[in-house]
Formats: C-alpha cells, sequence, structure tokens
C-alpha cells in the first residue's frame, strides 16, 4: 500500500508540474515578462535624479498561484531569462505538484468511497477552491511591479483562508446536518469578512488590462493544474488499489 502511495503522487506530481509548465509558457510567462518591461521602465525613471529613489515592494506569483514578495523582501537572486527560468519554474511547479499530489492521495486513501479518475478531479476541484479560488478572493494573482501589504500579514491570511475553506467545505459535504452546513457556511465567508490585508497606499504602474489578463489566466492555469492533478492521482491509485485486490484475491498455486 505504501507503494502505491508514494507511485500514485510522484506520478501525479511530476506530470502536473510538466503540463502547468508548458501551459504557463502559453498562458502568464509572456505577460510577466511585458510586466517586467514596465517594471524596468519604472526603475530607470526612479533612477534619474529629478526622481526619489524609495523602493517598493512587489509581488510576483509563481506556479501554483502562490504570491511572494520581492523589492525590498527579496534576495535579490533571479534566473535569467530562456532555459535556465524555464528549467526552475518547471522544477517548482513538479516540486508543488508532487507535494500536493501527495496530499491528494492521502485524501483518497482515507476516503471510503472507490479511488478513479473522476473522484480524482473532484477532490482536485476542492483543492483548487481551498489553495487557489478563496485566497484569490482577497490577494488575487499580482505582476511585477505592484505594491502590496507587508509579507507576513499576506501569509496568515491566505494561510488562515486556506484552512477555514477546507474545513468549510468538509462541514458542507460529510456531515450532512443542517447545523454542520451552516456551520460551514460561515466559516468560509469568515476570513473574506475580516478582509485581507491591503498595502497603506496601493500602486502600480502595469496598465489595468495587463493586470486583469494575468489574474484570469494565473486562475484559470490553478485550475487546469489541480483537475490534472486530481485525475492523474485518482487514476493511478485506483488502478493500484484494483490490481492489488485482484493480487490478494488471486488463489495462490505452487
Amino acid at each position: 500500500m505504501l507503494g502505491r502511495f508514494l507511485a500514485s503522487a510522484l506520478f501525479a506530481g511530476i506530470l502536473s508540474g510538466l503540463i502547468v509548465t508548458g501551459l504557463q509558457q502559453a498562458t502568464t510567462a509572456p505577460l510577466i515578462l511585458q510586466a517586467e518591461q514596465f517594471e524596468q521602465a519604472a526603475q530607470a525613471m526612479a533612477a534619474t535624479p529629478e526622481h526619489d529613489h524609495s523602493a517598493e515592494s512587489h509581488t510576483h506569483v509563481a506556479a501554483g498561484g502562490d504570491a511572494h514578495a520581492h523589492g525590498a523582501e527579496d534576495g535579490g537572486w533571479a534566473p535569467a531569462n530562456g532555459l535556465e527560468r524555464l528549467f526552475f519554474t518547471a522544477l517548482a511547479n513538479v516540486i508543488t505538484g508532487v507535494g500536493f499530489g501527495f496530499l491528494l492521495v492521502a485524501c483518497l486513501a482515507l476516503w471510503n468511497g472507490k479511488a478513479s479518475g473522476r473522484t480524482g478531479v473532484l477532490w482536485g476541484l476542492a483543492g483548487f477552491a481551498v489553495f487557489t479560488l478563496a485566497p484569490s478572493l482577497g490577494l488575487a494573482p499580482e505582476l511585477p511591479a505592484t505594491n502590496a501589504a507587508a509579507l507576513t500579514a499576506r501569509q496568515t491570511w491566505w494561510i488562515a483562508t486556506a484552512a477555514a475553506t477546507a474545513a468549510g467545505l468538509w462541514l458542507l459535504v460529510f456531515p450532512r446536518k443542517l447545523l454542520a452546513t451552516a456551520a460551514g457556511i460561515v466559516v468560509l465567508a469568515l476570513p473574506h469578512l475580516v478582509g485581507a490585508p491591503q498595502p497603506p497606499a496601493p500602486s502600480t504602474v502595469i496598465p489595468a488590462e495587463l493586470a486583469a489578463h494575468f489574474t484570469a489566466a494565473s486562475i484559470t492555469t490553478s485550475a487546469v493544474f489541480w483537475a490534472c492533478l486530481g485525475w492523474l492521482a485518482g487514476t493511478a491509485y485506483g488502478r493500484g488499489v484494483t490490481a492489488g485486490d485482484a493480487a490478494r484475491d488471486r488463489p495462490y498455486t505452487a
């Protein structure tokens, strides 16, 4: 069973990470390159004597839809454009995919239903709601050169929102009792009633149309990633369980 668990998670995570990397090259990657041109132009203007030199932090969205701080919060290193950037993007996506793959396969193993590609997709869409859709309602994926709130505050709200969404979905789906359903709705809404941390003075040099396009593309790409991950994990684990049951039920012959 442990072997099926590990093999299913690794297979689904690696393949999903590579698939989403290819998809990003046609969706979000060109938008990030455009935004970096606006950022470089703004930095060049700020470097002239008639502009002040204050540094503003901004965010950049990596695979899976998570925002990471740059500027004052960044270490300064970034992969070069081209193959180096593609390699590190694929590596990050594969690592993320394997990690979430273990989580999905664990849910499938603990769930009483039969694992399959269809049930895997349902669990994958739940993961999309928990880790991308719900947090994006308060902290949407952002391009470089976008001012953002403090990193610690954003991370705390993101983790709390993901945890509340997971708990709320569980209360809505599994207990099947009126009180649990009402509690699930409240838990789902609570992080958004509190509100995500916002920067004191929102500002960006990125055109609004480009930023909106990137947000939509990032969320859609994440949905494809989770659907692929769920389908692959459910299919691989379901077939492994079926093969294991058949081997166990086969009569022994000398």
